[in-house]
Parts: C-alpha cells; sequence; structure tokens
C-alpha cells in the first residue's frame, strides 16, 4: 500500500521508500520478524547489495500494488533475491539485493545451513 508519507515534493513515491517496500517483501518472503520468538528459517544475513531499476513513477493511490520477489542465485554462503513492484498493469521497480549469511557472534559470513538451502530452493527461478 502506498503511503501518503510515502510522497515526496514530485507526488510520487520518494526512491528511498522503495528499499522500505522491497525490505518489507525479503522479511516476509525469509519469515524475519525480530519481535516473534521460535522457530525463523534464517539464523543471520546481512545485505551484501542492492540495485534498483526505477521503470515508472508510482503515485499515491487507494489500488495496491505488490512485491513479486523470488531468488535467481543460490550459493555456498550467498543468495540473490530479484523483485518487481507492480500492479497488474504496470512494473514500477524492478530491483536486485545479494544477501550473504551471517554470524553474528564471529562478525563473520558463514555457510548457509541445510535448511536455509532448501527453502530458498523452494523460491528459486528456472534460470
Amino acid at each position: 500500500m502506498v503511503r501518503f508519507a510515502d510522497i515526496d515534493s514530485q507526488g510520487h513515491v520518494n526512491n528511498v521508500r522503495f528499499f522500505d517496500y522491497l525490505e518489507d517483501a525479503r522479511l516476509g518472503m525469509l519469515h524475519i520478524d525480530p519481535y516473534k520468538a521460535g522457530d525463523a528459517p534464517f539464523k543471520g544475513l546481512v545485505v551484501a547489495r542492492h540495485e534498483i531499476d526505477y521503470r515508472r513513477p508510482l503515485t499515491f493511490r487507494a489500488e495496491p500494488v505488490r512485491v513479486e520477489t523470488w531468488v535467481t542465485e543460490l550459493r555456498a554462503v550467498r543468495f540473490t533475491l530479484e523483485y518487481e513492484i507492480l500492479d497488474d498493469e504496470d512494473v514500477y521497480v524492478s530491483a536486485r539485493s545479494v544477501l550473504v549469511a551471517y554470524d553474528v557472534e564471529r562478525s563473520a559470513p558463514r555457510r548457509l545451513g541445510r535448511d536455509e538451502s532448501a527453502y530458498l530452493r523452494r523460491y528459486l527461478a528456472a534460470g
């Protein structure tokens, strides 16, 4: 949903706000909720890179947009997510994030666990 606070002086969603939309989608897809106890599929991730292409201006509106997210690359330590922010007619943003499995206690990258890799394979796009 486009919030009024997301709109800049040109009347469209500010470029920085798109990163919030991507973060919300990423956290939802990966079931990462820092306020919820229990088993999460991931035990520490950091974003190593973001790329974003702005395709069309997105203005304030009542109709929702959606963020579609999928995995395009899966390696031993990192994986790549791709996204589109769109509605039924237009793509507003195409983006990519590289995430690295991270050991918070050691402050160092780590290998993705078997369960983590299996979870990500469910979203791996056929190349």
